[in-house]
C-alpha cells in the first residue's frame, strides 16, 4: 500500500524505546502511514480521515506483541512522527 501522508522525521520516546518490540513499532509506523489508525474509536478514526485532508494531527493507537499499548502522533505539518506511551504524553 501506498502512504497517504510523509512522517517527517521519526521519533520515539526513551521510555517506549526500552519497553516496546522494535518490529512492532516499524509494522505500527506503516501502518500509520496509510491511514490504519490502528486501535482508535470510530470517533476518533473518523477525526483522523478529516485531518489527513485538512492537514491536522494524526493520532493512532497500536499495542505490542507483549499487548503494551502505544500512540503514533504526525504533527499537523508532517514535520514529525513520534511514537509513545500514553504515559509519556
Amino acid at each position: 500500500m501506498n502512504a497517504k501522508f510523509g512522517l517527517g522525521q521519526t521519533v520515539i520516546t526513551s521510555t517506549a524505546m526500552n519497553v516496546l518490540n522494535s518490529e512492532d513499532v516499524h509494522a505500527a509506523l506503516q501502518r500509520h502511514a496509510v491511514g490504519d489508525w490502528g486501535e482508535v474509536g470510530h470517533e476518533d478514526w473518523a477525526e483522523n480521515e478529516i485531518s489527513l485532508d485538512q492537514g491536522f494531527r494524526l493520532l493512532s493507537a497500536y499495542r505490542d506483541r507483549n499487548d503494551r499499548k502505544f500512540w503514533i502522533i504526525t504533527e499537523a505539518d508532517r514535520s514529525a512522527t513520534t511514537v509513545l506511551l500514553p504515559e509519556d504524553y
